[in-house]
């Protein structure tokens, strides 16, 4: 399963990335907003400047939502970096989109996913990946992990390449879950990653290792 930071941080993504598990990153306004970015020349910058620190798929979202605008838009932001994916909405115009770009060979990320049916007509226009909102469901009582489960046995049947990015990740258990059922992909904040680090049994452990080894000096 790869891991896929969701932040527009710099030091959060070098500090993932000095781990030596991240494979990718994925943005949006609203995160780019949280970190003072705004104006189309900076956020393009920023997305060169994430490129330069992550050697894999970086998810550049478009903010537009008609056809025409998001094709410019897309094209703008693919030719950023080879590593850049074009992240469209699940939308009417954006399913069309996901197709123009697929044809062109250019990566897509077809975003706000909430249903297996949406992750379907993603995959037949051809995006590269469908990103499921796991915590978005969760937040209204609705099964997230179940969608997972449906998009692997819809994508297994008929072995389609699209891959499953589980986003909207807010804890370690959704990703152990997704790992357990199959997900591509994982994208959420540094600190869901870091807690897979810890357990009280190792800490524990380690402190006694310390003390032990003390004795033999």
């Amino acid at each position: 399963m790869k891991f896929f930071i969701d932040t527009a941080n710099l030091e959060q993504i070098r500090e993932a990335n000095d781990l030596g598990i991240l494979d990718g990153v994925t943005t949006n306004p609203s995160l780019m907003a949280k970190e003072g970015i705004s104006g189309n020349e900076a956020i393009l910058q920023h997305y060169k400047d994430i490129c330069d620190i992550v050697d894999g798929d970086i998810s550049a979202e478009v903010l537009s939502t008609t056809y025409e605008e998001m094709i410019a838009e897309g094209e703008t932001l693919a030719k950023i970096h080879p590593n850049i994916v074009v992240k469209i909405p699940m939308i009417k115009d954006g399913v069309k989109a996901l197709k123009y770009f697929s044809d062109k060979g250019i990566k897509t990320n077809c975003t706000l996913i909430f249903s297996a049916g949406q992750a379907l007509l993603a995959a037949k226009a051809g995006a590269t990946y469908v990103s499921p909102f796991l915590g978005r469901l969760d937040d209204i009582s609705t099964d997230s992990l179940n969608l997972i489960e449906e998009i692997r046995l819809i994508f297994d049947n008929y072995d389609y390449s699209t891959q499953i990015l589980a986003a909207s990740v807010r804890h370690s258990m959704h990703i152990i879950n997704c790992a357990k059922i199959g997900a591509d992909v994982v994208t959420c904040p540094l600190q869901p990653i870091l807690s897979l680090l810890k357990h009280p049994l190792t800490d524990s452990g380690l402190e006694q290792f310390i003390k032990d080894s003390q004795k033999m000096i």
